[in-house]
């Protein structure tokens, strides 16, 4: 192959993400109008913005995304949650910092992200059945659901976290 030749081949690094919410724009803006529909949705069913974050931060550790547990950090914080609670997350079941009606939203969540796990979707659902109403059980569903989507996105993307000076 000739040096001409060669330069006239774009030449792309096999390592490179190629960021799809900046590829296919429409999709991405589908996909952040139907996460704001779930998080209006659980809003209107009585659920606060803290649950929401909850559940988006415990979804986004399963998955192990960085970008979105990031974002979902700041937001939580943001929302009036606390550092001690947020560090004992991925222990919910072990400590009493988390109310009966977060501990059956964080259950769900959980088993919408591994919905192989039967055993995992009933007990969920019977402690979501003791504590929330079908609306919260649609509800924290459809925000695990759309934090899903949102974590293979930047999983698959490869977003980067970048520091924040501190304040």
């Amino acid at each position: 192959m000739s040096d001409a030749t060669v330069t006239d081949v774009a030449v792309t690094p096999v390592n490179r993400r190629v960021f799809i919410d900046k590829q296919s724009p429409e999709t991405f803006r589908a996909m952040r109008a139907a996460a704001e529909s779930a998080r209006a949705g659980a809003m209107g069913a009585g659920l606060d913005r803290r649950l929401v974050e909850l559940v988006n931060l415990r979804v986004s550790q399963i998955n192990g995304c960085a970008y979105c547990l990031n974002v979902h950090t700041r937001a939580a914080l943001q929302a009036g949650d606390t550092a001690q609670r947020l560090g004992t997350l991925p222990a919910w079941r072990d400590t009493e910092l988390f109310t009966r009606q977060e501990r059956a939203a964080l259950a769900l969540a959980e088993a919408t992200t591994d919905p192989a796990d039967a055993a995992l979707q009933e007990d969920a659902y019977r402690d979501a059945r003791e504590v929330l109403t079908d609306g919260q059980i649609s509800a924290v569903i459809w925000v695990a659901i759309a934090i899903n989507a949102f974590n293979r996105v930047s999983i698959l993307s490869k977003h980067p976290v970048r520091t924040i000076p501190a304040q």
